[in-house]
């Protein structure tokens, strides 16, 4: 490390604390880069920042294990190993611990810019999970500090889809365990194994092979480019044995560490699952529960231009501590950006690490997260047109409001199938309850819900024909702006989009919206279950226009949410052309139902 170590007396704990402190330092003295031209996008605890500094946990195993990294492990030019004091707080938070001494994460994700130095930092993480104090021992100094162990039984896998690719972090060990380590330890290295203590620790590379994992009892997991993990070629499969054997472990002690690029949407890769069943945990609209997953990742921002020009500045603003990177103009990397033989997806994908549009995705979905507006809620008494988007099981149902005054966009509810449930039906008198409510609270007036073609398959009828009249005789006389307003199929409530009419209408709507949210004019809520529909929905042309529909007619990935805000934007924007007067009453909707 940076501090001497002539002295031959020291012990080992007097070497600890040593690059403890040399860490400690590193951390106090660094700051944020200042001055960048492109504000990246920092997802999870490593760039977060508090007004005394750097967010780090209050417990965490950490120190010790870069600790124990500094002084048993060599860079490649021979000296002492030292992490950037960006590895060092991801591994701070990676090792944290809570007030039991339990890991507050089991499983983490690394995603980075490729080049960052994923791969070395996971053959750290190996060599610490062999032989470092990984593992909660007990309190120390008054029971305020955790005093770690290693584990008597280290099982490291490292694990990848590709030969190619755990060879990336296999053919670091022969030169960064010192040979210190090797003798104290008794290690031996391989091309796909490294073994010490008498064969008792172990770290093996494993390649496509879900029945070489199934049944296994690793410590810790090492997945590499989780990105390119896909059904065809065992990667599910596979993340489903290791996720398996993990759980079985005991005391559930078991880690995984994902080292990743930003992940091609669509592929349905583990990577884009990862990711997807992360953000479901997030804000106040979670729909799933913390299952212990920490993801880290640093990107590009939406609106920055891959251009020879800026691309120097953006590869720069998420590079990190990574300054070995060659963000020149000439550099390597701008010239890979301009190398036509390189698609733009893919090199914003590499160097911008941004998760980019599929080719027909209706829009690019950095730029649908980045519209303003989300953390804005509607208030009482606003004044709101809702549509409801219609179905039973397959598809989702969606209730989706548009506030009259700003055209702000709010989800009321998305309901869909569990993915435990083979089998489900949407509950009509939630949705019923939840329409209620929206009705008590705001000034709705309209109200539109497309029927859908979905048959109750008891009675053969129409699935929402009924809920639609019931709702139109309820609050028929608010709704001033009526579905259909005359002739055979008048009706308040009921807006059947299957109506040549009806769709022309949402088709020109569908592109309007687009062009709002490439313009950035477009506020919604930050929905995370409309944020997904608005991902999965696909262009999809038809007489009028372009539409959207789901990637194909079985697809899980539902788009509801995309077509009921569209439907609902459309409400208000035939709301003013139609130039309905304010009500006179504002009290006649409290409590009405």
């Amino acid at each position: 490390m940076a501090r001497s170590r002539i002295s031959r007396a020291r012990t080992d704990d007097d070497e600890y604390r040593e690059i403890i402190a040399w860490y400690e330092d590193l951390l106090e003295d660094t700051a944020p880069p200042t001055g960048l031209t492109w504000e990246p996008v920092k997802i999870g605890p490593t760039w977060q920042r508090t007004d005394s500094g750097w967010l780090l946990p209050e417990i965490t195993l950490g120190w010790d294990v870069m600790a124990w990294c500094g002084k048993w492990l060599r860079d490649k030019h021979g000296h002492a190993w030292q992490f950037t004091a960006e590895q060092a707080r991801f591994l701070l938070w990676f090792y944290a611990l809570d007030q039991a001494g339990d890991f507050q994460f089991h499983s983490a994700v690394l995603q980075r810019l490729k080049g960052w130095g994923k791969d070395p930092l996971a053959a750290c993480a190996a060599a610490a999970g062999c032989y470092a104090p990984v593992t909660f021992d007990h309190w120390g100094d008054g029971g305020d500090r955790p005093v770690g162990r290693d584990e008597p039984n280290a099982w490291v896998q490292v694990l990848a889809v590709s030969q190619p690719q755990t060879k990336n972090t296999m053919k670091l060990f022969p030169s960064l365990i010192s040979p210190e380590a090797k003798a104290r330890y008794g290690i031996q290295i391989g091309k796909e194994n490294v073994y010490g203590l008498g064969d008792t620790r172990h770290i093996e590379a494993v390649t496509s092979s879900p029945l070489a994992v199934e049944g296994g009892r690793p410590t810790l997991v090492i997945r590499a480019e989780t990105q390119n993990w896909l059904t065809a070629n065992g990667g599910h499969e596979m993340a489903g044995a290791l996720e398996g054997n993990a759980a079985k472990s005991e005391g559930g002690m078991a880690r995984m560490l994902d080292i990743c690029n930003a992940y091609r949407p669509g592929l349905d890769s583990v990577g884009e699952r990862m990711r997807e069943g992360w953000e479901a945990t997030q804000g106040p609209d979670a729909r799933a529960m913390d299952f212990g997953l920490m993801y880290d990742s640093l990107e590009a921002p939406p609106e920055a231009p891959l251009t020879a020009e800026a691309a120097p500045d953006v590869v720069r603003s998420i590079a990190g501590d990574a300054t070995w990177l060659d963000t020149r103009a000439d550099g390597r990397i701008v010239m890979s950006i301009l190398n036509p033989a390189n698609s733009p997806n893919e090199s914003r994908r590499k160097w911008f690490n941004q998760v980019t549009a599929v080719a027909d995705a209706w829009v690019d979905p950095q730029w649908f997260d980045a519209c303003p507006g989300r953390g804005d809620r509607f208030e009482a008494r606003d004044r709101v047109v809702l549509f409801l988007d219609c179905s039973k099981s397959d598809d989702a149902t969606a209730l989706v409001g548009c506030r009259i005054s700003d055209a702000f966009v709010q989800t009321v509810g998305i309901w869909e199938r569990p993915p435990q449930l083979k089998r489900w039906v949407v509950d009509r008198e939630d949705v019923d309850n939840r329409l209620r409510d929206a009705f008590d609270l705001w000034d709705v007036v309209g109200f539109w819900g497309d029927p859908s073609g979905a048959k109750d398959d008891e009675t053969g009828e129409s699935y929402w024909d009924g809920k639609l009249d019931e709702w139109g005789r309820r609050w028929g006389d608010r709704l001033v702006l009526p579905a259909v307003k005359s002739g055979d199929h008048a009706h308040r409530v009921s807006w059947d989009m299957r109506s040549p009419t009806h769709l022309k209408l949402w088709t020109e709507e569908n592109g309007r919206c687009l062009t709002e949210i490439k313009e950035r004019q477009f506020r919604w809520d930050g929905h995370i279950i409309l944020k997904q529909h608005v991902r999965n929905a696909r262009r999809r042309p038809n007489q009028f226009g372009v539409g959207t529909g789901k990637e194909h007619r079985e697809s899980a990935r539902k788009i509801d949410g995309q077509v009921a805000m569209v439907g609902a934007k459309l409400m208000r924007r035939m709301y003013l052309a139609a130039g309905i007067r304010e009500r006179s009453n504002q009290a006649m909707f409290v409590g009405r139902r």
